[in-house]
């Protein structure tokens, strides 16, 4: 039975088991699937010791056809959901020297992905590359994957990756040892970053290093596969468990959607039968699984409306040259954790500005700029209330569309006498009298691409010389990523918006390679007119010794804020406020300009241009990035 739900509400098939070849699936899905515990099989659709021969047909004897029978009971949907093909390595050795071998491997290969397409199999485990010797498997494969792509075919091909080492001389700074990420991605990259190649990891039981293993949280890991080899026996009680790397780990993947695989089950066929009882072999190793699974933390609210935006590239918003639509108004009025850091922060302000013994007598001006749909307008007197201070608004709004919806939110609670509502752009509005007090939110998922610092230095004309700002000041922060499925988006979509300009995005299929660094620090209101917003900034990313090699597909950006004094919040992942979401993120996909070394132009209005392409981190390498503003 399926151990839990998927963040979509179906069921989520998160535990397999490997199973021997059967002319018989039916019953290997009746023994382990539909009376047993797990949730998928993955086994074999061709004889593992049947001889291929290019220049003879297949037999057509029953008794020696070798491929897993079509039986009637095996419905179009349980091949499709239930069953993982694992495609022989018998016969594949598609990189010999030997052309009728070779040659052979090629026919063999094809023939089984024939059959598990014509069985509606929606996953095939690829045997794994030998070292990074392997230009005509991943050949072969690229063409294969050309022709799931011309019949519009929805299968994906998993490569399975060993990840550690079954003895315990594992040395990772060794030499004499291939890389797996490496062979995966050389793999991947003679299969020009083909979406339907993703990864089964074939985990071992001495682990890499932690920052190793990060490595594979940004790519597409579908499968884990865990050998019995891995599991411990306590020596107490007899019983099953899995080492707290492993779980961890376990519990990592886990969070990406991926499915576990239990391998090289040491358990006699006749002894599967009784799966479903509670004496039945294999439902220790299945309860394993299944523990780690109950103890991640529940899905929350947010992650399940999230769950349809994660990894998507979208446009960043510009309100600056385009209005915004009501949508994006729905989706940032949402973050209520967003308008009640403002409402702390005015609060604040409102306090020490106003003395107890005046709060009755001052009226403190405060000019919302860009007020929008007057979230931010009914956080500050929201704030008056709550300190019992008196306030009088200029709500500054240019679209003239939001304007409406403003006004009538203004009338619709009576606050006709407290807030005047101004249709201008603020850096052209003449203010009637100075403001105590600038209120806006103009930042951007990155923190300053919204036309800020520019609306908010055209704003400090009118705003007291003792005045506060609220935002006070806020930095930027870039990282480093390996995001594949955001490169192939990126890539498929050829066009200079999505391949060299910054994007929103969710994040969660990345591997964050590196900690962020600060890029530029913007404060509000200036010291001096004279004071430039030009930036130049210069960023050394250097990556752990233990990583390995690793692919830069983009940089994710964030920001921290300071609103007044000590409320903060923001995105920076070491610093970021818990259920902030009105900020995804950002991610901007790379192109190459020069080896290690490369230029990066920021236009504060419009966001992010990049100017790299995807580029590899080598062992104890670093990437110097060059940052600057105009």
């Amino acid at each position: 039975m399926p151990l839990g739900h998927a963040l979509d509400n179906r069921f989520a098939q998160l535990c397999g088991i490997e199973v021997p070849f059967s002319f018989d699936v039916k019953r290997a899905l009746d023994i382990n699937v539909r009376h047993g515990d797990f949730d998928f099989l993955f086994c074999p659709l061709m004889y593992t010791g049947y001889a291929p021969n290019k220049d003879k047909a297949l037999t057509l004897n029953r008794q020696l056809l070798p491929y897993a029978g079509v039986n009637t009971g095996v419905t179009y949907g349980q091949w499709a959901g239930l069953v993982f093909a694992k495609i022989s390595p018998t016969w594949l050795d598609l990189d010999s020297e030997d052309e009728n071998v070779r040659v052979n491997a090629e026919a063999i290969l094809k023939q089984q992905i024939e059959w598990a397409s014509y069985l509606s199999v929606k996953h095939c485990v690829l045997p794994t590359p030998d070292g990074n010797s392997c230009a005509n498997y991943a050949k072969c494969v690229n063409q294969i994957l050309q022709g799931l792509k011309n019949m519009e075919s929805a299968m994906k091909l998993l490569l399975r990756i060993p990840v550690g080492m079954s003895n315990d001389d594992y040395r990772p700074l060794s030499n004499a040892l291939v890389d797996s990420w490496e062979t995966w991605n050389s793999f991947r990259m003679l299969c020009d970053h083909h979406s339907q190649l993703v990864v089964a990891l074939d985990i071992k039981r001495v682990l890499p290093p932690e920052n190793s293993l990060k490595r594979w949280f940004g790519e597409p890991v579908t499968a884990a596969i865990l050998d019995t080899e891995i599991f411990l026996t306590k020596a107490r009680g007899n019983t099953l468990y899995l080492p707290k790397r492993h779980q961890k780990l376990i519990a990592d993947l886990f969070h990406l959607d991926t499915r576990i695989v239990i391998s090289e089950i040491k358990v006699p066929t006749s002894a599967q039968s009784a799966a479903g009882s509670k004496s039945q072999p294999l439902l220790a190793y299945w309860s394993q699984v299944s523990n780690i699974y109950k103890q991640r933390d529940p899905v929350s609210e947010q992650e399940r409306s999230e769950f349809y935006t994660r990894d998507i590239l979208q446009p960043s918003l510009r309100p600056s040259r385009n209005y915004s639509h009501a949508i994006s108004y729905d989706d940032h009025e949402k973050d209520l954790v967003k308008y009640l850091h403002y409402e702390i922060a005015i609060s604040r302000a409102l306090l020490e500005r106003v003395p107890d013994e005046r709060a009755s007598v001052i009226a403190t001006v405060l000019v919302v700029v860009g007020a929008g749909r007057g979230r931010l307008v009914h956080a500050s007197l929201k704030a008056a209330e709550r300190t019992g201070r008196k306030l009088r608004v200029y709500a500054v709004e240019k679209n003239p569309q939001t304007v409406i919806a403003l006004d009538e939110l203004i009338r619709a609670n009576n606050w006709d006498n407290t807030v005047s509502v101004v249709s201008s752009d603020v850096r052209d509005w003449s203010a009637p009298e100075r403001a105590d007090i600038l209120v806006s939110d103009f930042l951007g998922s990155f923190g300053d691409n919204e036309l800020s610092p520019e609306s908010l230095d055209a704003a400090q004309r009118f705003l007291e010389k003792d005045g506060i700002s609220i935002p006070s000041s806020y930095t930027s922060f870039l990282q480093p990523l390996t995001a594949p499925k955001l490169y192939q988006e990126a890539k498929a979509r050829k066009d200079i918006l999505h391949s060299e300009s910054a994007c929103l995005v969710n994040l969660h299929n990345v591997a964050r390679l590196t900690p962020s660094q600060q890029v530029f620090t913007f404060s509000h209101p200036k010291c001096s007119d004279n004071q430039s917003n030009q930036r130049y900034q210069k960023l050394e990313f250097r990556i752990p010794t233990d990583t390995g090699s690793a692919m830069v597909h983009g940089f994710a950006g964030y920001f921290n804020a300071t609103l007044y004094k000590s409320v903060l919040f923001g995105t920076e992942p070491s610093t970021m406020t818990p259920n902030l979401n009105t900020w995804s993120g950002m991610s901007g996909v790379l192109h190459l300009l020069l080896h290690l070394q490369f230029t990066i132009v920021m236009v504060a209005h419009a966001g992010w241009i990049f100017n790299i392409t995807q580029m590899t981190f080598q062992k104890r390498s670093h990437l110097v990035l060059i940052l600057t503003t105009y």
